[in-house]
């Protein structure tokens, strides 16, 4: 007799019944990567038996956001995985050859925004786009944006990461022909009001052709950045 998790098993949904989680074993199917584990709040217990699920059903390439080191070490002793402390990022298998249509950018502000600017990076490249990170570029010195003009007009999008007042989107918004990604980051002091000013600049943003994500949404901003960059593919 098959055991509970299998009877749980519908062609209909598509999905595994584990009680405290049901596996998406679709979602490769339909958004063309396989469904991401976000880390926090969940036991390595928990994270271990979606993986195992994941990878007796043939889902390879498997990504857990927000995950921490502890837990990521106690992983590693059960499901072989890879570890990005600063990226807060695990992954189980290999990442693809580059398949998207051009390269995405993914720029920050500063350097404090580079760990929400990796979550980006990685989303991406383990969706098969080829990344390039131009960092610490932000408004506070303008004539950095500006020495990166070429690469960032050379991009099928661009992933802006920025705390602070979050004005980096919008120069260069004004400045390239393709789609924005703008990410407000929880960095900055008192009156950032751990990243709604950020959020705000952007969402008022004057530069046309720039969209937003959440505070400190790296993975949002990498997963919609690939997806442009697959458009006709």
């Amino acid at each position: 007799m098959a055991d509970d998790k299998e009877t749980n098993k519908s062609p209909e949904t598509g999905y595994v019944d584990l009680g405290f989680a049901k596996v998406d074993l679709a979602r490769q199917k339909r958004q063309g990567m396989s469904e991401v584990i976000y880390g926090a709040g969940k036991t390595t217990e928990e994270i271990i038996a979606i993986l195992e699920t994941m990878q007796a059903h043939g889902q390879e390439t498997v990504l857990i956001t927000r995950l921490s080191e502890e837990a990521a070490g106690k992983i590693r002793e059960v499901v072989p995985i890879r570890y990005d402390a600063r990226a807060r990022l695990g992954l189980m298998g290999g990442i693809p050859e580059p398949d998207g249509i051009g390269t995405i950018v993914v720029a920050t502000g500063g350097t404090s925004d580079i760990p929400v600017a990796e979550e980006a990076a990685m989303t991406a490249e383990v969706m098969g786009n080829r990344v390039r990170r131009l960092y610490d570029v932000g408004v506070a010195g303008l004539h950095r944006t500006l020495s990166h003009l070429d690469e960032l007009r050379e991009a099928t999008v661009i992933v802006a990461v920025a705390g602070m007042e979050g004005a980096l989107a919008s120069v260069i918004g004004g400045l390239v022909s393709c789609p924005v990604i703008a990410v407000p980051t929880s960095v900055g002091y008192g009156a950032s009001f751990g990243g709604l000013s950020a959020l705000l600049a952007m969402l008022n943003s004057c530069a046309s052709g720039t969209a937003v994500v959440n505070i400190d949404n790296g993975f949002g901003a990498g997963f919609m950045a690939s997806r442009i960059n697959h458009v006709g593919k």
